[in-house]
């Protein structure tokens, strides 16, 4: 986010400062001419990796005369343009000051007074003598050239795979995110934006990011975890709905917003900034996007995808280019991180030639997969969604997030216009940062726009919270088309609109959000063991019910908010068998853990417990699980369970023959077909069946086996994708509990049928 009033009238005083200093150089260095010009590098050797960088410096020098007249050999401030000799021999960044420490002084350090201070006034806010090179992928000599008032320094960069690396390496990776089963999951998918991502000298603190990129949810470390977090690609994203629109409101985060001079707090810990888009509900299965309104800097940009559309308290400040018929493209600057159409004066990235035309830069689009950019220039590179709600809103009211120190400044929401208040008493105003400048970045219900805010029209958050009635006043829309601000659905809220009935809480609209936990597999994890244990950690404000059955956690709101997880985990999923032994213990919380029922063939294995937290905000319980068994139980008439086919249709091929299957430790399923959308794939024995998430049915070319399945213990087992667009992904791994079933899941969200080719390999 921009910075503050003080930051504002400090820059403003530095840009006097900075007209006195032209006047002074025009006097006191225009004489000096450059003489020579030298390229300094960052590794001192020039030779670094494939995609890796090194940082260019000029060093501009001149020989005005000494007292005696006699020409003195100086170093000058200055500039100069780059630019790489050989065509495809890498990449610049647009230029910036030299971030390291300098060994010659500038002519004009010995002067006194009122000049010297102008001089290093000149040099922090004027000086930008170096760039950031990224080298390409084919390894070879490069040469970079500099050219100022006509001379000209060449470096060659050496590009060798070799070379020591100079990038460390990330300590986090994220697996792939459950699949959605939010409602609003595909309007938020169909025009999800395509992002231009300019880069500049820290390009890892340009690359998209979540939140917890670095393993944890402290807002007050991220600036120090920037090289080891995970560049995994993310875009955060919430729905809301009234009666007439869709508004569709997208988050970008970094770690950092910087610059190569932080003055007066204009550098920052985390960074977030974003888009809302009003989408018309006119009877189509996506209704018809009319407008895209940007944040940069606590400013909104607007932008029109419908020309009915016309100026209101903000101005059209251009229309809304599309890839792919329904991808807003936006442009995102480096370092500030403000983002605007594509078209706008401040974009710096053309579609048309996908280029960035000042800098290097990335672009990302909406793929359903986290993927990491391979240097500073790269391109395509897909992004997964990360729903607001479930993320950051449940940690939004105080005593939540800033007790795992995500959050800071909290509020009391007060919106205008007789508008409804928020479902907390008071809410998060920003995210915990204390590097460079404290609390600067703010999630989307924390945003202000200064002209909205200055006139009296909206006040902060509202923009975000209450998108409909803040866009009818940003902008006009046709008067032929209703605009209806009453919200059939926005969890934020305290009431939809005045007058209206509230707002239902997400826990009651079960297709809208996550009401299942899937609690992760602890250090000795192993299925097939006679015992086992089940650790549910939750954070509870109200009264909950919770269903464990197998290695899934269901739960209903009886009352108050949903349940967060705090790390659930087991040891094997809860059988499906004789108990010699099952229990429960309390081991952590403020009011009573209740077990209701004991898993028996009656209630199809399931455990139910009750937690009931009648106090003020989210109280933190841990229940452990404990139990012994014996043997399989009969087969039950829940097709999740042993006893019947895995869900799905069954896959045929007349590639697979039983008669060659070997018998040894080692065994082979390989796959060839075409997918279009999400499928599940399903192996049991020598059978393969598919269940179609999304999408069209799986075109089957030829599958295989090795040798069936084995309904024993595997030492190991692992899938690898050998050709695909999308993602191959080892869902669910077999064991007693699935009745010895593997499953993969293919994802391919890139419009019509891409072919796959897969092998799923394992090892008793």
């Amino acid at each position: 986010m921009g910075s503050n009033s003080e930051g504002t009238m400090n820059l403003r005083m530095g840009a006097r400062i900075l007209a006195a200093t032209f006047l002074l150089s025009a006097v006191a260095g225009a004489q000096v001419k450059v003489s020579e010009i030298r390229i300094k590098t960052d590794p001192e050797n020039a030779t670094i990796r494939p995609f890796e960088t090194a940082v260019l410096q000029v060093l501009i020098y001149g020989e005005p005369p000494d007292l005696e007249g006699k020409p003195k050999r100086v170093r000058l401030q200055g500039s100069a343009e780059f630019q790489v000799a050989d065509r495809g021999g890498g990449w610049l960044s647009r230029p910036f000051r030299y971030q390291g420490s300098e060994d010659e002084p500038f002519y004009g350090d010995q002067q006194e007074g009122l000049r010297r201070i102008l001089s290093r006034t000149q040099e922090t806010f004027v000086l930008q003598d170096a760039v950031l090179y990224t080298a390409p992928e084919r390894p070879g000599k490069y040469q970079v050239q500099a050219s100022r008032e006509g001379k000209t320094a060449t470096v060659t960069i050496r590009v060798d795979p070799g070379a020591p690396s100079y990038r460390k390496p990330e300590k986090v990776s994220f697996p792939s995110e459950p699949l959605s089963r939010d409602k609003y999951r595909k309007w938020a998918e169909h025009y999800a934006p395509f992002i231009a991502q300019e880069t500049w000298f820290q390009p890892k603190a340009d690359f998209l990011a979540r939140f917890d990129y670095d393993g944890d949810w402290r807002g007050d470390n991220n600036w120090d975890a920037l090289n080891e977090g995970a560049s995994q690609a993310y875009v955060y994203y919430t729905v809301m709905e009234t009666q007439t629109h869709w508004f569709l409101i997208y988050n970008l985060f970094h770690p950092r917003d910087y610059s190569d001079k932080c003055v007066a707090g204009s550098c920052h810990e985390d960074d977030n900034e974003g888009l809302i888009l009003t989408v018309r509900q006119d009877g189509s299965a996506f209704g018809r996007l009319e407008t895209m309104e940007t944040l940069a800097h606590n400013n909104i940009y607007s932008y029109r995808a419908d020309r009915r559309v016309q100026d209101g308290v903000h101005d059209i400040d251009g229309n809304v280019e599309l890839r792919d018929q329904s991808h807003p493209v936006v442009f995102v600057e480096a370092g500030g991180h403000g983002i605007y159409g594509s078209q706008d004066s401040h974009s710096r990235y053309s579609l048309e030639r996908d280029e960035f035309t000042a800098s290097t830069g990335v672009t990302y689009l909406y793929t359903g997969a986290s993927e990491k950019p391979r240097c500073a220039d790269d391109r395509r590179v897909g992004y997964d969604l990360l729903p607001i709600y479930e993320q950051w809103w449940l940690r939004a009211q105080e005593g939540s997030g800033r007790n795992d120190r995500t959050f800071d400044e909290y509020f009391v929401y007060q919106p205008l216009g007789g508008r409804p208040g928020t479902s907390y008493e008071k809410v998060a105003g920003s995210f915990l940062g204390r590097k460079e400048a404290s609390n600067k970045a703010k999630p989307f219900w924390g945003w202000h726009d200064e002209r909205t805010q200055k006139q009296n029209v909206l006040a902060t958050g509202q923009w975000g919270l209450d998108p409909a009635y803040a866009v009818s006043r940003n902008l006009r829309f046709s008067a032929d088309e209703p605009f209806s601000l009453e919200y059939v659905f926005n969890p934020y809220l305290q009431t939809a609109a005045p007058g209206a009935a509230p707002v239902l809480a997400p826990a009651v609209i079960t297709e809208a959000t996550f009401q299942e936990i899937i609690p992760r597999q602890s250090g000795n994890y192993d299925p097939n063991a006679s015992e086992g244990q089940l650790d549910l950690r939750l954070y509870v404000d109200g009264t909950v019910e919770v269903s464990l059955q197998g290695d899934r956690i269901r739960y209903e709101v009886r009352s108050g908010r949903p349940p967060r997880d705090d790390g659930s985990e087991l040891t094997q999923p809860i059988p499906r068998g004789t108990f010699r032994f099952f229990g429960m213990e309390q081991k952590g919380g403020r009011e009573k853990v209740t077990l209701l029922e004991q898993p028996s063939q009656d209630n199809d294995y399931t455990v139910r417990l009750r937690i009931e937290d009648s106090k003020v905000g989210e109280g933190r319980y841990h229940a452990r699980l404990r139990w012994k068994w014996e043997a399989m139980a009969p087969a039950s008439a829940n097709p999740r369970y042993p006893g019947h086919p895995p869900a799905g249709t069954e896959l045929t091929s007349t590639d697979n023959d039983p008669s060659k299957y070997k018998q040894d430790n080692q065994g082979l399923f390989e796959f060839r077909g075409r997918v279009d959308g999400v499928v599940v794939l399903r192996i049991r024995g020598d059978r393969g069946y598919a269940e179609v998430l999304s999408g069209a049915p799986v075109q089957v070319e030829r599958f295989s086996f090795s040798q069936p399945l084995p309904s024993v213990p595997l030492k190991e087992i692992k899938v690898e994708k050998k050709d695909g667009r999308g993602e191959v992904t080892l869902l669910d791994q077999p064991s007693i509990a699935n009745d010895n079933t593997a499953a993969v899941q293919v994802t391919d969200l890139k419009g019509g049928a891409g072919r796959y080719h897969f092998r799923l390999t394992w090892r008793r």
